[in-house]
């Protein structure tokens, strides 16, 4: 008795270490599929398949590209490890940061596993170019742009931007992305770009570039690993910025879609980014508290613009002269000078130009009309109300919302769109603040009835 048990206390420890020796499979779902959304997504995708290739689903990821097969179950040679180590050129990501030895590790691990697809059933990606998100209740609305022209109106949605004609009379089309959220929208001056900005929460971080007129992806730029927010052209529409979730400030090449400057002066998420008129200096705000007056060409920090309060979730700049605008947590507007003189202390409020009138709820969004002459703010409270810029006063209040992420108004200034918490799209007349028309923004099926 006392072999037979020494004898399975032997092979257990024996089972135990091949056990230890033998390499953890790895995941499809949790260690793969990040990986491909994070850094190789932004070329293959349904609307740029670089090389024949969509990484968006497994089964497009295993029927490969012009090249063939990605992969195949068991083989150590597959294409997709070739080409991410090096071993085939041009080495992959195209252009983008390597993946680590322990990244790659876990490819060859998949595949010498059996490269398995363990994504749940409902975790499974369903959208691509064809077969654009179907809505059951409208989504909350976070950005919103219109064309220079006055002709268009971009909305929104889950893993799109849906354009509309800017009179409301309906949709001319549907731009299908990667990024489940879209956080900010902005068209060129010249109208033919049109930036969107989001991400997959905890997962990466995208800037989308749009040729307006084609309906095509020009740029999928993958910066960080979550969501990113504020987004803004340069005055002559050569760079970008945005903010992100790890601090920072990233600025990127709009020709080439490339990063070219990760700017890391923040202490906090960075929520909204504005240039100076010249370009040469940028503004950017967040969750801490701070307006943050930046080199936009070397990323040097200049100061802080303002006085700290709370956290800031807004910012716009006047159309034609380096004031700011800034609001957030405290629920108040504050306009401030972007330089200051010689002869003003740093680290003061002495750059405050105007403190406006105090909100009902927190400040999501801000914007100047074109002329500069007034601006709405928009947030938690259910009103919108429009100020005159030089002397706050209540010009205007566009009411019908229940809280409001994205507000703007149309380029001639004599209207104003808003979009929020229930989804819908509200275009408010200026002269008296009220609405002119609503419409929800995406096709809603109704949903089946529950089968007893």
């Amino acid at each position: 008795m006392k072999i037979a048990r020494t004898t399975l206390l032997i092979a257990w420890t024996l089972g135990s270490i091949q056990a230890q020796k033998r390499p953890a499979e790895a995941s499809y779902s949790s260690d793969i599929r990040p990986l491909l959304q994070r850094s190789c997504q932004g070329c293959h995708q349904p609307a740029m398949k670089s090389g024949g290739l969509d990484l968006t689903r497994y089964e497009t990821f295993a029927s490969g590209g012009n090249k063939g097969p990605a992969f195949k179950s068991g083989a150590a040679d597959s294409l997709v490890i070739a080409y991410l180590s090096g071993q085939r050129q041009p080495r992959m990501p195209f252009g983008g940061t390597p993946l680590t030895d322990d990244e790659i590790e876990l490819f060859r691990r998949w595949i010498a596993s059996g490269a398995k697809d363990d994504t749940l059933p409902e975790a499974r990606e369903t959208t691509a170019l064809d077969k654009p998100p179907i809505y059951h209740l409208p989504p909350v609305i976070t950005a919103l742009a219109y064309s220079p022209d006055g002709s268009l109106l971009a909305v929104s949605g889950y893993r799109e931007v849906l354009l509309h004609k800017a009179d409301g009379s309906g949709m001319v089309a549907r731009l299908v992305g990667i990024s489940d959220r879209i956080q900010s929208l902005k068209f060129s001056a010249d109208g033919k770009t049109l930036l969107a900005a989001g991400g997959t929460p905890a997962r990466f971080g995208e800037v989308q570039l749009w040729d307006v007129d084609s309906r095509k992806l020009k740029h999928s730029v993958t910066l960080t690993n979550d969501t990113v927010f504020g987004a803004s052209f340069s005055p002559d529409d050569s760079r970008l910025a945005v903010g992100c979730a790890d601090n920072t400030v990233r600025l990127v090449d709009v020709a080439g879609g490339m990063e070219t400057l990760k700017i890391s002066n923040h202490e906090n998420w960075v929520l909204g980014t504005v240039f100076g008129v010249d370009g040469k200096r940028m503004v950017s705000v967040g969750r801490d508290q701070a307006a943050k007056l930046t080199d936009a060409a070397s990323g040097a920090f200049i100061e802080n613009i303002n006085a700290l309060r709370g956290e800031l979730a807004a910012v716009a700049r006047h159309p034609s002269r380096d004031v700011i605008l800034i609001g957030g947590t405290e629920r108040i507007p504050y306009l401030y000078m972007m330089d200051r003189p010689a002869s003003m202390k740093i680290a003061d409020d002495s750059t405050l130009i105007r403190k406006y009138e105090i909100q009902d709820g927190v400040i999501f969004a801000l914007t100047f009309s074109p002329d500069g002459s007034r601006f709405a703010v928009a947030g938690a409270a259910e009103e919108i109300p429009i100020y005159e810029t030089e002397t706050g006063k209540r010009l205007a209040t566009c009411k019908g919302h229940g809280g409001t992420y994205a507000v703007v108004f149309s380029p001639e200034g004599d209207h104003l769109s808003a979009g929020g918490f229930d989804g819908k799209v509200r275009t408010y007349e200026m002269k008296s603040g009220k609405a002119e028309r609503e419409f929800v923004p995406v096709p809603v099926e109704a949903q089946l009835a529950a089968v007893e």
